[in-house]
C-alpha cells in the first residue's frame, strides 16, 4: 500500500491519540488537530498537510463540523478529500445531511471503540486501493 495520510479533526484527545496511534500502527502519515483554530487556519493545515482522508468530529468547540464538511468540497485543491465522521449525533438527520454535502461515510462513537474504528477504516482505505488497482473489480464493505 502506498503512504496514505490521515487528518484527524476531534476535540475529544482521548478519541484523538487512541486514533493517531491506532492508525499510525498501521502505516499511516498521520496529522491532527482538536478544533482550536479558525476555519481559514483549518483549511491551510490540511492543504499544507495534503491528506488522502479526512477523520471528523461534527462537534467541535470553535467550528461546526459541517461548514468544515462544505468548505472543504468547495475548496479546489481539498474537494477530492474522503472525509469519514466520527461523532456523537446519531440522529438520521445529521447522517444524511453530512453525507449530501460530502462525507463519505459515517460512524457513531457509541458504535465503535477507538480500536475497532480505526480497523474499519483500514479496511475501507484498503479496498479501495485495491479496487483502484484491479481494473473492473468493486470490492464492497459489508
Amino acid at each position: 500500500m502506498s503512504e496514505q495520510k490521515i487528518f484527524i479533526l476531534e476535540d475529544d484527545v482521548n478519541i484523538l491519540y487512541g486514533l493517531e496511534s491506532q492508525l499510525s500502527a498501521a502505516d499511516f502519515v498521520v496529522e491532527s488537530s482538536e478544533g482550536e483554530e479558525d476555519i481559514e487556519e483549518l483549511l491551510d493545515n490540511i492543504r499544507q498537510f495534503a491528506p488522502d482522508y479526512l477523520i471528523l468530529d461534527l462537534i467541535l468547540p470553535k467550528l461546526d463540523g459541517f461548514d468544515v464538511i462544505k468548505r472543504i468540497k468547495a475548496d479546489d485543491e481539498l474537494s477530492d478529500l474522503k472525509i469519514f465522521i466520527f461523532t456523537d449525533l446519531s440522529d438520521e438527520d445529521s447522517k444524511r445531511r453530512s453525507l449530501d454535502i460530502g462525507a463519505e461515510y459515517y460512524f457513531i462513537k457509541e458504535e465503535f471503540d477507538t480500536y475497532e474504528f480505526a480497523e474499519k477504516v483500514r479496511k475501507i482505505i484498503t479496498n479501495q486501493e485495491k479496487g483502484s488497482k484491479e481494473d473492473g473489480l468493486e470490492l464492497y464493505d459489508e
